[in-house]
């Protein structure tokens, strides 16, 4: 679709002038949000001297973000960071320091980039590598003597050198296919596939087009669409490579399935399966320092994208598996060795809190590291760990965790560009929800607010995930707060955190737990929060969210003023039919397909309420959204018009599931924002 319709209302942002006192310091906006700093994940040194990463800077101008290289000396007590590497108009990213070398890739000779070395202590950067056609990323091996690169190529191809396809003279532009994926998150599938490819590395550079070590695997690894270098590990001798993949074939759109393999990095041999036993999901796989053990998570049922995450470690000689976290009701998310081999860091949801947890590698006990906040990456150093850490009200920084609870703060990324800026204050709170089971949630109350604000009632995707206390450069709470809204979330049943049970619980329930917990959550935090105007809300929703959303039109049609739905299901039927992920759609409706069993998907499929839909709704979707395709959008938005509801409809043409454009980021909160301030602000 190459264009869309606007309903014809005028928008303008419009809080109340009792709402923010005017003695307040300057609130946090949308456009303060897009010019932050954010930083990547980190990587140390060896001895624990300097700690390197990329840092990404907003180009307004061109739509886009920049990234240079900085660096921190951390044997200097407070020492300041420093650009390491920042050539105008040259992007330095994915920094790896081995020995005192880091390298990187930039794209300072154009075309597709290629990976980059300096010393770490600063200098000349030299380029080590020529292959042809693009890539995605690299790992360099523990010895510095070989790069494992990650590309897509033609399944088979032999090294990274691109195939030479030929068309015919009277060839068309349509694209055929024989299976599913036919596309996948933002792509439409072209044949090729993510591979790995080994190039030796030597004081000449990385030479040649590499070797292929996949065998006759056909997949993509890391895997797509998220998939990184925390899906590849090297081994320590620089001899083996481990790495994720699911098989692909006829069950790639319905099946969950990733396996561990093993492969000498000289292609000499065919990749070994080493958890083929294991239908379910498994990955992150991690090599100790003392090379005898292999950590990864393992998912035990199949088609469950959400399982538990259960820690497991691989004796490397004997091949026995230990379910090291299996007493533990937390689904780890990343996992780095400590140096002695005997503990690993990792992360988990934990109610409303992401934390770093230090686990025994032999007995399974864990500890929690740190106390409120996110933490978003790690990296180990011989005294502990250094992570990437934000919240609700702050974006990431670097933090050294030696001790428990003891996090030292290391940079202030964003000092300069939040100086003179409040930001709101975040209240917790529980209820009894559905089951009687203890639901949580938040409100953000904005600086500076007397008497009674207007509501935006925030429900989160995926379902299963949570409204934590973490930053969002997409939906940021702080930016709600800041517009004059007292932002209030639950995580409802199905949300991470609270164990599996709780999370399992939205299996077959989508339309049921969750908004019984939403309606009470709602009900309990304008009843603690006297600043909250009660008879003033209105409901926003990305993904699940925004299935909630349609949902919510016609199961509690009278409770808000408005209603923000983004890339919300309206039609479970279709959905079950466009969507790319099939295993997603068909486990959460009980594991079978539509055809098979129809009145599971219309049980709670909001396109059958249509009739009791009165709410005024801003629809929002994205052409590239493969996974919620925007046909179900374009729905819902005409099912409003049709029954003469308010309604307006917003659609990007550039952007996936997600909205990631600075520009488009600006105007999405400026739809948003006048959405609500139309139907929410003053009589």
């Amino acid at each position: 679709m190459k264009h869309f319709l606007l309903a014809s209302v005028a928008l303008a942002v419009t809080v109340s002038p009792a709402v923010i006192s005017p003695a307040a310091a300057r609130q946090l906006t949308i456009d303060d949000v897009t010019m932050l700093s954010r930083i990547g994940t980190p990587t140390a040194s060896k001895d624990g001297h300097w700690l390197v990463w990329a840092q990404r800077e907003t180009d307004l101008a061109n739509d886009r973000g920049t990234y240079d290289l900085w660096r921190l000396n951390l044997t200097k007590r407070g020492a300041k960071p420093e650009k390491l590497a920042a050539e105008p108009a040259v992007n330095e990213n994915d920094p790896q320091i081995v020995g005192d070398t880091v390298y990187f890739t930039s794209d300072k000779d154009g075309g597709d980039g290629a990976v980059w070395s300096m010393p770490v202590t600063g200098g000349e950067a030299r380029k080590l590598t020529a292959f042809q056609g693009s890539f995605s990323g690299f790992k360099v091996s523990p010895d510095a003597s070989k790069l494992l690169i990650w590309a897509d190529r033609l399944p088979g191809a032999p090294s990274l050198t691109p195939a030479m396809v030929k068309k015919a003279a009277d060839a068309g532009s349509g694209r055929t296919y024989d299976q599913l994926f036919v596309r996948h998150w933002d792509t439409w599938a072209d044949g090729t596939r993510s591979q790995l490819f080994v190039l030796p590395l030597t004081a000449n550079g990385a030479t040649g087009d590499g070797v292929v070590i996949e065998g006759a695997l056909v997949g993509d690894t890391p895997s797509k669409p998220y998939g990184g270098g925390e899906e590849l590990a090297w081994s320590p001798d620089s001899r083996t490579v481990y790495f994720a993949l699911r098989e692909a074939g006829r069950i790639e759109s319905t099946s969950t399935n990733l396996d561990i393999f093993s492969a000498p990095a000289d292609g000499s041999a065919a990749p070994t399966n080493l958890t083929a036993d294991n239908d379910g999901m498994d990955n992150l796989p991690t090599v100790s320092p003392d090379s005898r053990s292999l950590a990864y998570f393992a998912m035990k049922r199949p088609t469950y994208e959400a399982d538990r995450q259960v820690l497991m470690i691989r004796d490397l000689a004997s091949g026995q598996v230990r379910a090291v976290t299996e007493a533990w009701d937390r689904s780890v998310a990343s996992i780095a060795w400590a140096p002695d081999s005997r503990s690993l860091y990792v992360t988990a949801d934990d109610v409303q809190e992401t934390p770093l947890f230090r686990v025994d590698a032999k007995t399974g006990k864990v500890q929690r590291l740190t106390g409120e906040g996110h933490v978003s990456a790690v990296a180990v150093v011989p005294k502990g760990a250094v992570v990437a850490m934000n919240s609700l009200v702050a974006p990431d920084d670097y933090y050294m965790i030696s001790k428990p609870k003891q996090a030292q703060r290391l940079t202030g990324v964003n000092v300069d560009k939040l100086a003179g800026i409040d930001m709101p204050t975040v209240s917790r709170f529980s209820f009894t929800g559905a089951n009687n089971d203890t639901v949580y949630g938040y409100a953000v109350k904005p600086v500076g607010a007397t008497g009674k604000v207007p509501v935006a009632y925030m429900v989160h995707g995926g379902p299963q995930g949570s409204s934590n206390n973490s930053w969002s450069y997409r939906w940021n709470p702080a930016v709600f707060a800041g517009a004059g809204y007292g932002l209030v979330a639950v995580d409802f049943h199905g949300s991470t955190g609270y164990g599996q049970a709780f999370t399992d619980a939205i299996r077959g329930n989508w339309g049921g737990w969750p908004l019984e917990d939403l309606q009470k959550g709602l009900a309990a935090a304008t009843a603690k929060f006297g600043w909250l105007d009660d008879d003033n809300a209105c409901a926003l929703g990305a993904s699940y969210g925004g299935y909630m959303m349609n949902w919510i039109e016609g199961q509690w049609p009278d409770r808000f003023k408005c209603i923000v739905q983004h890339d919300g299901v309206f039609d479970a039927r279709a959905m079950a039919y466009e969507t790319e992920e099939l295993w997603f759609d068909e486990w959460e409706h009980g594991g079978k397909t539509y055809y098979e069993d129809p009145a599971a998907f219309e049980k709670w499929n909001p396109v059958n309420h249509v009739a009791a839909w009165k709410t005024p709704q801003l629809v929002i979707t994205s052409e590239k959204d493969f996974r919620i395709p925007y046909t179900q959008g374009l729905a819902a938005f005409t099912a409003l018009q049709r029954r003469d509801i308010p309604s307006r409809l917003l659609v990007f043409p550039n952007e996936n599931h997600w909205v990631l454009k600075p520009k488009n980021s600006r105007q999405w909160y400026r739809e948003v924002l006048g959405w609500m301030g139309k139907w929410t602000g003053p009589k």
